[in-house]
């Protein structure tokens, strides 16, 4: 079996793919993790590192355009997040989980799709967990994924029960 130089750029196209969509399933999974609580301490310049300088994070629908809006920029992104996180009492326990993936490539740009859940401990008598659509576009900027542009469509939401027999 004899291979062309065609066949070999066709093969180089395609690991390409896989390995922007893997990069791009990290990148997803890292903002997660670091809006998660508790999670680490250092998560500012973390959650930065994860934007383009120009990018836009915005809220839509009837919920979340009106609780979110839309910011422009990494430096008003990452301060918008951080007022939820600690030092900041929000969030007793937050955990994000993803599903639904749909990731397109396209030279250095990329589009993904995921459906989210959110679980959410507020106080010990408020939780609730959270269902929401996520459409994010990536760039890569100096051979690095960054996320340009993030929405988030809340779909429902239901509260959690306190359960009286585990320890927070």
């Amino acid at each position: 079996m004899s291979f062309s130089t065609s066949d070999f750029a066709l093969l180089a196209e395609r690991v390409a793919v896989l390995e922007a969509e893997s990069a791009l399933r990290l990148l997803v999974n890292r903002y997660m993790a670091l809006c998660d609580v508790p999670g680490p301490t250092e998560r500012a310049q973390a959650l930065g590192r994860l934007f383009c300088e120009d990018a836009s994070w915005q809220g839509i629908g009837s919920r979340y355009a009106r609780k979110f809006g839309r910011l422009e920029g990494r430096e008003a992104i990452v301060d918008m997040l951080m007022g939820y996180l600690p030092p900041s009492p929000h969030f007793q326990f937050n955990a994000h989980f993803l599903g639904g993936e749909h990731i397109r490539i396209d030279g250095a740009k990329a589009r993904g799709q995921w459906l989210m859940q959110q679980l959410s401990r507020y106080d010990a008598e408020r939780g609730e967990a959270i269902v929401a659509a996520l459409n994010l576009e990536f760039r890569q900027v100096d051979g690095t994924w960054l996320i340009s542009s993030f929405t988030t469509e809340r779909l429902d939401a239901c509260p959690l029960a306190r359960n009286p027999g585990v320890q927070s």
